[in-house]
C-alpha cells in the first residue's frame, strides 16, 4: 500500500517511520510512505504557502496554490472533479468526521492514500471544496498541525495489512476491532509480587481461554466504555452475561 503525505514539515515523518513494525513493514515493500514538502511546490522565492485571511482575524492560512500543484502533480490528476481518483485524499482537520477502527478498516482497502496535512488557522476553503475527497479528525481536541493525526492514520491503517504484524490474526482481537476492548494480557513469571495469572490461562484448555477472554472483553467495555456496546454484535450469551453486569452494579 502506498501513502502520498503531503506537509510543510517532511522531517516529523522519518523518525517514527523507521522504528519498529512500519520499517519493517516498509523494508519488506508491505507499505510505502512518500513525503511531500508542500513548499517545493511553490513559485515565488520565499516559498511562501501561507497568508492573511480575507475579512480579517488571527492566524493563517494555507494558500491554494502550492497544495493543489502538489497534490495534482504527484497524483497525476489535473481536477478532482474532471479525473476522479480510485483512492482518498485525505485532509487531516479537526472538522472532519471521526477517525476509528472502521475508518482504518475502510482506507485499508484501498492501495493508495493521500494524506494533506493541515497548519496554522487552517486551509483555503477551495482546498476542502474542490481537492480533497474526505476530512478526518483525530478526535474532539485540535492539534498544531495534521502531521501527528497522519501518522495515527498510517500506523492504525498500516497494522491492518496482510503481512504487517508478525501474527496473521493479530488486528482482529485489538481493542475496537471486535467492537470491544481488549481482554487483559499476561506473560512471565506466572507469579509477581503475590500477584498471579489467573489460572484458566494456565490450563492449555483453549475453549475455556476463549470463553474467559470473551467474558473479559465484555467486562472490560461495560466498565470502561459502556456505550460500545450498544453497537457490538453480541450473541444471546453475550446478553446474558452484560445483563448479569447491569444487574451487579446495580446492587453495588
Amino acid at each position: 500500500m502506498q501513502f502520498e503525505v503531503f506537509t510543510l514539515l517532511p522531517e516529523v515523518f522519518p523518525p517514527y517511520l523507521e522504528s519498529s513494525i512500519l520499517q519493517r513493514a516498509r523494508q519488506r515493500g508491505l507499505i510505502e510512505v512518500r513525503v511531500h514538502n508542500i513548499r517545493d511546490y511553490t513559485k515565488d522565492r520565499h516559498h511562501t504557502t501561507d497568508d492573511t485571511p480575507y475579512g480579517g482575524g488571527g492566524g493563517m492560512v494555507m494558500k491554494p496554490e502550492p497544495v493543489f500543484e502538489a497534490v495534482e502533480s504527484v497524483l497525476g490528476i489535473s481536477s478532482i472533479h474532471a479525473q476522479p481518483t480510485p483512492y482518498p485524499i485525505i485532509l487531516l482537520t479537526p472538522q472532519g468526521r471521526v477517525f476509528t477502527q472502521r475508518v482504518a478498516e475502510e482506507f485499508s482497502r484501498y492501495k493508495r492514500v493521500a494524506l494533506l496535512c493541515g497548519r496554522y488557522e487552517g486551509v483555503d476553503e477551495r482546498i476542502r471544496e474542490h481537492l480533497v475527497t474526505d476530512e478526518i479528525s483525530v478526535g474532539d481536541y485540535v492539534l498544531t498541525g495534521g502531521e501527528l493525526p497522519a501518522l495515527l492514520v498510517i500506523d492504525a491503517v498500516s497494522r491492518l495489512l496482510p503481512g504487517v504484524l508478525g501474527d496473521p490474526t493479530g488486528a482482529e482481537d485489538d481493542s475496537h476491532s471486535m467492537g470491544l476492548l481488549e481482554y487483559p494480557h499476561y506473560t512471565r513469571p506466572p507469579e509477581f509480587r503475590g500477584w498471579k495469572v489467573p489460572e484458566v490461562l494456565l490450563s492449555g484448555d483453549h475453549a475455556k481461554i476463549e470463553a474467559w477472554r470473551r467474558e473479559q472483553a465484555l467486562q472490560r467495555t461495560f466498565k470502561k466504555r459502556p456505550d460500545m456496546l450498544e453497537k457490538a454484535e453480541l450473541s444471546e450469551k453475550d446478553k446474558k452475561f452484560v445483563e448479569g453486569l447491569k444487574s451487579k452494579a446495580q446492587e453495588e
